[in-house]
């Protein structure tokens, strides 16, 4: 509190000795406890580190090796400062693993990259930066790096709380000197004044702000800091010009350079003489001829707009533009079969472009598109996302999907890695959201030193409560088919330490239960796929239980069953479903799938048989309510389940005015280390706005869109199949959501 403003002091020596007046304090034991033992890291070795290193001496004040900072930053003494000063040697490495040779650096420095922000800045409370930095040039500090720095650190577990409390991160400040934006402090984006010296960075949402208030570091990058102190400066630098001043009077415009009787430190200092550059400096007109294309390449990026390429106009299309859009600097192409859709999207935003594409039967325009943005969003049936990510490979450009990474992608993990492009996968509600919320707490609980003993996992689409009239209980906002597929679905799971399989064919709605999680609805679900390999993924090898599913209203399992008994779930073609023979109705089309070929059978016969395959009277009841036993005529698409997927979007589809609902849950059970057992549900409820967005479109859509901006902004920089199980991803991305409404409670009992 001692200490002002630099421009507030007359001069150096008054601004110093408010700084020793400090260090009187700090000598006494009267720095704040809360912050710990101070280090501040000064990196390079020139005269910007040592003049900052020079007003730091002032205080009481240590030096230790890079080597000892981690010990220094946990049991270093409060009654002084710690100083460290980092040279190129202390934090570059060789990319291949090799030691740093300074001979080789100045020539290629693009074969190195820096461990500082493993190494040393985790230790320290401030970063002094003093480095010059080339665009070539490793960077200290990435995004990525400002969010494995910048979160909060746990304290080991208390038992009377839930949970456990999360101090802030160590680093209190950075002061980047050299003052590149976007340089070798890759998240200082804009250089500070002498005004608001500081801005407050935060990592999560990967902004700056004016205020103190909030988390976050705090930053300094003044490029013009000799003016706070003008006076001292000017005659500073007029002293040292002063006994050169005769010499330099001497010149005269008209006389070549040579025949000027300049002193010998003028004569060395004189750059162009006649509209020419000296001999000294001849080599200027060489170096800017090698720089010229690196610097326009590196104009252009910093310049130009960047550009997204979503494929698809469909349900969960709209959120995502709009989110990019907000950016005046993003341009979009939105690219779909669906012209009028795609339409649409670009009469709502001023930067999106509409593109008729079909990606099966056009992949030269895809090849042309992908060639020309910087990130694809591919909203595409998932069986696409690999013929797309190859494009994407191909074209050096970065991707992301809502979709699981399926074989297929990962397959093209290495090929990715190659071509030094990022795919995110998995940032949509399930798969997407459910990681989020289920890593945040798993961090936690193993950062308290807790164990999980159990991980349950619901989620399901639905329509609102007040929509679900039908048999199905359901509506659809997302795909039909897949929806239908899933009914198909083998499932794995662990459960109490023995692996439990369900079989694919129509066995999975045989393990439906009732849930009461949520009282007031009345909700089952049964299991969805592989949940064994998030033991894993998650981090969570200790539990005994490890299942994920889909949730659905009380009845919709019932209904589903009876149509796979009726093979309309069947996914292989149907000659009576070819699209060139003859018309057919809904009813003869049931007739056939039962044996009977003669489809003018009375209509209670007909029931009849419907009834003995299906097996009771309410699956017969649900059967008719859907329309599948009259005479209106059937849109044929080859096989049964698209057939049946093609109708039910139609008539199951939301209408105007009415809205559908999201539901999440996690159920989690904690075991903590003196005994005590937590058992902690999360829940995430969304509803849609008849107005707006669907919540499926919000929830796919919204996480999807803020992943994408993070590719584009540098903050996701991963390379090859990126998943979002990662804290620098999926922090963010939580507080992102909840901005845009979309967020989680908790709720946690003792057991």
């Amino acid at each position: 509190m001692h200490i002002g403003p630099a421009h507030n002091y007359r001069n150096t020596e008054m601004a110093r000795q408010a700084i020793r007046d400090t260090g009187y304090e700090i000598s006494l034991g009267m720095m704040p406890k809360s912050i710990g033992p101070l280090t501040f890291v000064f990196t390079g070795t020139g005269n910007v580190s040592q003049g900052a290193q020079e007003i730091f001496q002032d205080l009481p004040h240590e030096y230790v090796s890079p080597q000892a900072l981690k010990k220094v930053s946990e049991h270093g003494s409060l009654n002084k400062m710690y100083a460290c000063e980092v040279s190129r040697q202390d934090h570059l490495v060789r990319k291949d693993g090799g030691k740093y040779d300074a001979v080789e650096y100045e020539e290629h420095p693009e074969r190195y990259i820096s461990v500082f922000a493993h190494k040393i800045a985790p230790y320290a409370s401030v970063i002094v930066n003093g480095i010059y930095w080339a665009v070539n040039s490793p960077k200290l500090l990435t995004i990525p790096d400002a969010k494995y720095l910048l979160q909060p650190v746990y304290t080991p577990w208390l038992p009377t709380s839930i949970g456990s409390p999360a101090l802030p991160h160590r680093m209190l400040a950075i002061c980047d000197i050299s003052a590149d934006p976007g340089g070798s402090i890759e998240f200082m984006s804009e250089c500070t004044t002498i005004d608001t010296p500081f801005c407050l960075y935060d990592a999560n949402q990967n902004k700056d702000t004016n205020s103190f208030k909030g988390p976050g570091v705090l930053v300094c990058s003044i490029d013009n800091m000799p003016t706070q102190l003008p006076r001292e400066a000017t005659d500073f630098f007029g002293s040292l010009l002063l006994p050169y001043m005769y010499s330099i009077l001497q010149s005269e415009v008209s006389k070549p350079f040579e025949e000027h009787n300049f002193s010998h430190e003028v004569h060395q200092a004189v750059i162009t003489s006649g509209g020419s550059l000296t001999p000294n400096f001849e080599y200027i007109s060489d170096l800017r001829a090698q720089n010229k294309a690196t610097s326009k390449a590196a104009f252009d990026i910093a310049s130009k707009a960047k550009k997204a390429l979503v494929l698809g106009a469909g349900y969960v299309s709209a959120p995502l533009v709009e989110y990019l859009a907000r950016d005046s600097n993003t341009g979009i192409v939105v690219a779909s079969g669906l012209k009028d859709e795609a339409d649409a999207l670009a009469e709502k935003h001023s930067s999106v472009e509409p593109v008729l594409l079909d990606v099966v039967e056009r992949p030269d325009l895809l090849a042309d598109l992908v060639k020309d943005t910087d990130v694809v969003v591919s909203l595409l049936p998932y069986s696409l996302h690999h013929e797309v990510a190859k494009h994407c490979i191909r074209a050096k450009t970065n991707m992301v999907t809502a979709s699981y990474c399926t074989p297929a992608m990962k397959e093209l993990h290495e090929a990715a890695v190659d071509a030094g492009i990022t795919v995110v996968n998995e940032v949509g509600l399930d798969p997407g959201i459910d990681h989020l919320y289920a890593l945040e707490c798993f961090e936690e609980v193993h950062r308290g030193g807790g164990k999980i003993e159990s991980f349950v996992s619901f989620c399901g689409g639905l329509p609102a409560p007040e929509f679900s009239d039908n048999p199905l209980r359901y509506k659809f906002s997302w795909s039909p088919r897949g929806v239908l597929l899933n009914t198909l679905s083998g499932a794995k799971y662990l459960e109490q330490g023995k692996v439990v399989e369900v079989t694919p064919g129509g066995s999975l709605l045989d393990t439906t239960e009732d849930f009461s999680f949520l009282p007031g609805l009345a909700l089952e679900g049964f299991p969805n796929r592989d949940s064994t390999v998030y033991g894993n993924l998650y981090g969570i090898t200790e539990a005994q239980t490890i299942l994920r599913g889909t949730l659905r209203y009380k009845g919709f399992s019932e209904v589903a069953k009876a149509l796979i008994k009726l093979g309309l779930i069947d996914p292989n073609p149907h000659p009576m479903l070819h699209h060139g023979g003859p018309d057919i109705t809904w009813k003869q089309l049931i007739c056939t799938l039962l044996g009977q070929m003669d489809a003018n059978i009375f209509p209670d016969n007909l029931r009849a048989l419907v009834a003995e395959r299906v097996g009771n009277d309410s699956q017969l009841a649900g059967i008719e309510a859907l329309g599948l036993l009259t005479d209106d005529p059937v849109v044929k698409c080859v096989t049964p389940l698209d057939t049946l997927s093609h109708y039910l979007s139609k008539r199951l589809a939301l209408q105007p005015g009415e809205r559908d609902l999201i539901v999440l849950r996690h159920e989690v059970t904690i075991n903590w280390p003196d005994g005590g057992k937590e058992l902690r549900g999360i829940n995430l409820v969304c509803y849609g706005d008849p107005t707006g967005y669907s919540a499926m479109a919000k929830t796919v859509g919204y996480p999807a869109a803020i992943a994408t901006k993070m590719v584009l902004d540098g903050e996701i920089q991963g390379r090859g199949m990126v998943l979002p199980f990662t804290r620098d991803i999926y922090l963010p991305i939580i507080s992102r959501l909840r901005d845009e409404g979309v967020a989680a409670t908790e709720k946690s009992v003792w057991l």
